[in-house]
């Protein structure tokens, strides 16, 4: 060896040397593994009752989460669902975008179905950008306009509020907070760069000023520096739980582009939108509906437009909680679950909405991709293009034909069931820690 490579490779050795761990705890994160709507609500709900702080790291309203707590079912959008334990902080990071008139309707219908106290525990990055009305009056035109190509979005702003983070010119909740005038000047600014492209909108501004200074006396109580605050936590051995928004395959870079949402809704997007370092992550939760969904436009190489499809819909009442849309229904997609596990590194997964497949005689999972000239693809398509030329070969598994709905031990499930959710074990070579059978938290099996 040379002098140069031996003095090298000391310096390499010593990266790994002496290193001091100055965090007490880790940060486990719930991502969704599929198109969303896998019931990541729920997970993080029951793991939030163990935790001191649950986040939220990217996305806005456009997300949607159910969760059924003591018979009372609420619905978040901006909200982290941890917040229906009193006992935990929710943080809504600077990831986030945040449409201040929908986040506080959110707050008043939740109080009315009982949560409480929720001014002592939520807090809001004063890093997170604003999304406007003219956001949203943006977003509906841009979709309108791409006509019979539209990509599905919620129209909730979302796009066009992370376009203006993207271009410099958006507007963070801290600088609501601050010296008014400035905000003002710069609230002026952003709308007449609308107005230049999009010359049909309108904007009141005397109008919306007056409202965002009253929202600004709303909001005051709430805002904190969220990095300070998630870091001092972890110091001082603080538990934290991540709750992903969307899904890996709506992810900006990752999913099927262009029919994704506009933030990374990956495993990157919770050191971005939080401002953590990797070495604070812990366990990485994926959680797999046990078939697919899909919101909105976009390839689906598992869709069926059958009696399946329809079976899935109306057993999983599939319904959109934010777009109130029909979902598209597929069988499990196993190609799309390893990308998005190659992606989000899950140490274990969560399997949802088993008891969905209860009456079914026989089910099918998708287990590798081929091109219409067969030839087997060792990779996820890229394009939407390549997607859309490829065939499924399906693994034929039997159904079990039994209602799993009130079962609550894994060993107690019928064979076949306990079989479906171990070769999807086998097929990711990641372990299944929790099966969900049931809307409820206690729904959810612990596998070991």
């Amino acid at each position: 060896m040379s002098t140069t490579s031996a003095i090298n490779g000391n310096h390499y050795e010593q990266l790994h040397q002496g290193r001091t761990n100055m965090y007490k705890s880790k940060v486990d994160v719930v991502l969704g593994a599929q198109w969303g709507d896998e019931g990541k609500g729920k997970v993080v709900d029951m793991l939030a009752s163990e935790v001191d702080i649950v986040c939220r790291c990217q996305g806005g309203n456009n997300a949607g989460h159910t969760v059924v707590a003591n018979g009372t079912e609420f619905d978040f959008h901006l909200l982290p669902s941890g917040v229906v334990n009193e006992k935990c902080i929710s943080v809504i990071g600077n990831g986030v975008v945040i449409h201040l008139p929908s986040l506080f309707d959110e707050v008043l219908k939740n109080e009315a179905k009982g949560l409480q106290q929720l001014e002592n525990r939520l807090i809001i990055s004063d890093r997170a950008h604003l999304v406007f009305d003219f956001h949203q009056q943006v977003d509906g035109m841009q979709e309108a306009e791409k006509g019979g190509k539209s990509l599905g979005t919620t129209k909730k702003g979302i796009g066009p509020a992370y376009s203006s983070k993207a271009t410099r010119n958006g507007i963070r909740v801290g600088e609501l907070l601050g010296d008014f005038n400035l905000f003002s000047e710069k609230f002026k600014s952003i709308v007449n760069t609308h107005l230049r492209l999009f010359p049909s909108i309108k904007v009141d501004v005397e109008a919306e000023l007056a409202r965002y200074k009253d929202y600004a006396d709303k909001v005051r109580p709430y805002v904190k520096d969220t990095i300070c605050f998630l870091h001092t936590a972890l110091r001082n051995g603080k538990t934290i739980l991540v709750e992903g928004a969307n899904a890996a395959m709506l992810d900006i870079d990752f999913g099927t582009y262009p029919y994704v949402t506009s933030s990374n809704c990956s495993i990157g997007g919770v050191l971005t939108g939080l401002g953590l370092p990797p070495q604070t992550i812990g366990e990485v939760i994926g959680v797999v509906k046990a078939y697919t969904t899909r919101v909105g436009d976009g390839p689906f190489p598992t869709e069926q437009l059958n009696d399946i499809g329809d079976l899935l819909q109306t057993r999983g009442f599939e319904i959109g909680v934010t777009t109130k849309r029909k979902r598209r229904c597929g069988w499990l997609d196993i190609p799309l679950l390893k990308y998005t596990s190659l992606v989000n590194g899950y140490t274990c997964i969560c399997i949802t909405k088993l008891d969905i497949l209860d009456t079914l005689p026989e089910i099918k999972v998708g287990v590798s991709y081929k091109r219409s000239n067969g030839e087997k693809l060792d990779h996820f398509p890229g394009t939407i293009s390549e997607l859309s030329d490829i065939e499924v070969d399906y693994a034929v598994l039997p159904g079990w034909q039994t209602s799993t709905e009130h079962i609550r031990n894994f060993k107690e499930l019928p064979e076949n069931a306990q079989n479906y959710v171990r070769f999807l074990e086998s097929q990711l070579s990641v372990p299944v820690r929790w099966v969900g059978v049931g809307k409820g938290r206690e729904s959810i099996i612990n596998v070991h």
